[in-house]
């Protein structure tokens, strides 16, 4: 979910229900506190996790994450403790997206600090050591986790929160970087996620090689990738689902067309790899949508775990 101008739980809950009922495997919402529209004065923030946290008990079925948590946001052992409570709520449908976080002025405007790129990959890669290890400290442990790094420390804990899926939710990460990207999911990722834009190809290789230099099996994780979407019955329906996808940097990229159109161009991810698909929609009310790609493209695309909206 990436809506235009935030969104009310009532609208979030209704558009994971749509979801669900239209067959889509997944529910992922993204993580942010404003919208990109530097213009945009009536965008209504909601916290991922809270709102993912209602949607556990309203919803029966679908996997539920973000694509992804900001790292930035919450200090870990707390991130730990929101998510492995979520899985829990849920009975255990979460899968955990974290990443460096990126957007700068939804950081000054809610007095978030904003460290440099460099020092949030480091922060990152402190993040995911605490949370997988708090997750696979065994309750009852004679000596509790403990962590010391140059960002966080973790001294002794032996009540760590305890996730219901077994060792934790599965884990994606993803982004276009070369180098710290995928050589942090090569060695923590359950999912592989390659973001908007760029060579999908050579970000498949670019991992793979990640994998191979830790001694992973590269077919071991799951590969993802995500997808503006814009599909209708006639030509007035896809220009005005279109329309909702103003910013140049989705619609470069975007499926736009008639349901054989996306079909296609979700089954094309296929060929690089790619298993699993999560399409963005913007229009966050306009529920025929949702209906229309789970009646007309899903159907085509069955060997493709698609996520949604």
């Amino acid at each position: 979910m990436e809506p235009l101008h935030g969104a009310r739980y009532e609208d979030i809950r209704a558009l994971a229900l749509a979801a669900e009922r239209s067959g889509f495997d997944g529910f992922f919402r993204s993580d942010h506190l404003l919208g990109v529209d530097p213009e945009d004065r009536i965008y209504r923030p909601t916290d991922s996790w809270t709102t993912l946290a209602g949607l556990a008990r309203d919803t029966e079925r679908v996997r539920l994450g973000t694509l992804v948590t900001a790292g930035t946001f919450r200090a870990p052992g707390l991130l730990a403790a929101i998510v492995a409570s979520v899985d829990e709520m849920s009975g255990g449908r979460v899968e955990f997206g974290l990443g460096t976080g990126w957007f700068a002025r939804e950081h000054a405007a809610f007095g978030l600090p904003f460290p440099d790129t460099g020092e949030r990959f480091d922060r990152l890669e402190e993040q995911l050591a605490i949370i997988t290890g708090l997750w696979r400290t065994p309750a009852g442990a004679d000596r509790g986790f403990s962590f010391e790094g140059v960002h966080y420390r973790v001294e002794d804990n032996r009540t760590p929160p305890r996730p219901v899926q077994t060792p934790h939710p599965p884990i994606l990460i993803g982004g276009t970087g070369p180098r710290r990207t995928p050589a942090i999911a090569a060695r923590y990722a359950s999912e592989y996620n390659t973001g908007l834009g760029g060579d999908l190809r050579e970000q498949m290789t670019v991992f793979t090689r990640a994998c191979e230099r830790i001694g992973r099996d590269p077919g071991e994780p799951r590969r993802s990738t995500a997808l503006a979407v814009a599909c209708g019955s006639t030509p007035a329906d896809v220009e005005r689902r279109a329309a909702a996808i103003q910013a140049d940097f989705f619609r470069s990229t975007a499926a736009i067309g008639s349901p054989d159109q996306v079909a296609e161009r979700i089954a094309g991810f296929g060929a690089m790899g790619i298993d699993t698909v999560y399409l963005f929609i913007f229009d966050i009310h306009d529920l025929d949508h949702i209906a229309l790609i789970g009646s007309e493209v899903l159907p085509h695309v069955a060997t493709t775990k698609v996520a949604g909206p």
